[in-house]
């Protein structure tokens, strides 16, 4: 009983180390929390996905609202999926992956952020530019790491 109890939790923990290295943001394995990725740009809003939508992309499932919208991501997911695989933009300027909510999306020169909640995303709205420009150069770095 003691080994399978060992076993259990020996694999919880691989389980748990292997989820956080993703390069995708995926809780339970949906990117963006299961919202439709195309929808934020054409919309203007957060769209819940559809599991009959789905798309597998960078080891994560994406759902979409419409078919054309899971046509247009399949033809350009760099052109829609978020920056950072859906991480905090401002974490990833200071060195590490974090969560995020989906309520703190931006647009910003036609590319997808995220962050945290919406009191760090009022830290990064100050300085959108030098913070993006940070992150890209700490991304590299992070997106294969815990």
């Amino acid at each position: 009983m003691k080994h399978v109890l060992v076993s259990a939790l020996l694999s919880v923990i691989v389980f748990a180390a292997h989820g956080q290295r993703s390069e995708i943001f995926a809780p339970d394995g949906k990117a963006i929390k299961g919202y439709d990725p195309v929808a934020f740009f054409n919309v203007s809003k957060a769209v819940p996905g559809s599991d009959s939508l789905a798309y597998e992309y960078k080891g994560a499932k994406w759902l979409f609202s419409s078919r054309e919208n899971l046509t247009l991501f399949k033809a350009s997911p760099d052109q829609y999926a978020p920056q950072f695989g859906g991480y905090c933009a401002y974490g990833t300027a200071e060195g590490h992956k974090a969560p995020t909510e989906t309520d703190t999306w931006s647009i910003v020169e036609g590319k997808l952020y995220f962050n945290y909640n919406q009191k760090v995303k009022s830290l990064w709205v100050k300085d959108r530019p030098g913070l993006i420009k940070k992150a890209n150069v700490n991304w590299p770095l992070l997106k294969d790491k815990e």
